[in-house]
């Protein structure tokens, strides 16, 4: 995808999601998102996600062996993350991944973006991160309906408020549509480190949401996140 089709993709989805805004306000159902989508989608996470942790569960162990022998603190990280956004509400979740950074990485920075070269990231980390293999205790937020395995980034509350202030409809990236494990714009930047990023992103997320349509555009577009998902995993060019 070249730079020029990215800016049409984001001027298109920005577009229409001003129309679905003005909609999703007229009426209390919002769903612009067909109800077969919604539900073929759902199906195919929990098979998918059911199926993927019964397959990685050995490596568990190995990876928790691998965290404690390195740094001291829990081998789990959870953290509030925002989800799905619905006319009466936003949810909120506890997303669980493994841990990367050193324990009380924040306690005196605060929260802030992960940066290249981050020394708050472990050696160990550092791997998962370019594998994506910290993210696999995901499949357990997807199983309990927190999360999608293809879909916009879960964000923290903070960064959400704070970033909606400065980038008009933010928020609404997951407008009907539950964050991801992997999606369109994680696999094409990865995690973000400022706030051009962030905003690269938003069209990504934006031109995903334009996808769910009909089922199939949803699955012509998650079969080609699913591959480029491998390939950052077997390349190491995760963050």
């Amino acid at each position: 995808m070249n730079s020029h089709s990215i800016s049409v993709n984001v001027g298109r989805a920005k577009n229409i999601r001003k129309t679905i805004i003005w909609q999703r306000h007229q009426s209390l159902s919002g769903q612009f998102i067909p109800s077969a989508v919604t539900q073929a989608k759902r199906l195919f996470d929990v098979l998918a996600a059911g199926l993927g942790l019964l397959l990685v569960l050995p490596l568990f162990p190995l990876i928790a062996l691998a965290i404690r022998a390195e740094s001291q603190g829990p081998v789990f990280f959870k953290q509030l993350r925002v989800g799905q956004s619905l006319p009466d509400r936003t949810d909120v979740f506890m997303m669980i991944k493994f841990r990367t950074m050193a324990q009380d990485a924040e306690k005196q920075s605060g929260p802030t973006l992960a940066q290249k070269n981050d020394a708050r990231i472990t050696r160990v980390g550092n791997f998962l991160r370019k594998t994506r293999l910290d993210e696999l205790p995901q499949f357990i937020n997807v199983l309990r309906g927190d999360m999608s395995l293809i879909g916009p980034r879960p964000e923290r509350p903070s960064f959400c408020r704070r970033l909606e202030q400065q980038i008009p409809y933010f928020t609404d990236r997951t407008y009907g549509v539950k964050p991801g494990i992997t999606g369109l714009s994680q696999v094409h930047q990865g995690y973000d480190e400022c706030l051009d990023d962030v905003k690269n992103k938003l069209g990504y997320d934006l031109s995903y949401s334009l996808s769910l349509t009909s089922v199939y555009n949803w699955i012509k577009a998650d079969i080609g996140i699913v591959f480029a998902t491998i390939k950052v995993m077997v390349l190491g060019r995760g963050q």
